[in-house]
């Protein structure tokens, strides 16, 4: 099981990217297979490019630092 506190800590560094862009992340939930749930919110809810920012951007930064991180899905 992958440790909340860290997860956090690693979304810490990404967010002030998300809020610059009038967004922002929550972790919703860590799945017993390593996978964070998380919602985006505020201008990142609705956004076209949510799903790259998920990907490219969130999950990549998030299984660099925490290897065991199997993948990041939106909620």
């Amino acid at each position: 099981m992958l440790d909340k506190e860290k997860v956090q800590e690693v979304l810490d560094k990404v967010r002030p990217s998300l809020q610059a862009d009038g967004g922002d992340c929550e972790i919703v939930n860590i799945r017993d297979d390593n996978v964070v749930e998380v919602k985006l919110k505020g201008a990142c809810g609705g956004c076209p490019m949510a799903t790259l920012t998920l990907k490219a951007g969130i999950e990549r930064v998030l299984k660099e630092e925490i290897p065991d991180v199997k993948e990041v899905v939106s909620v």
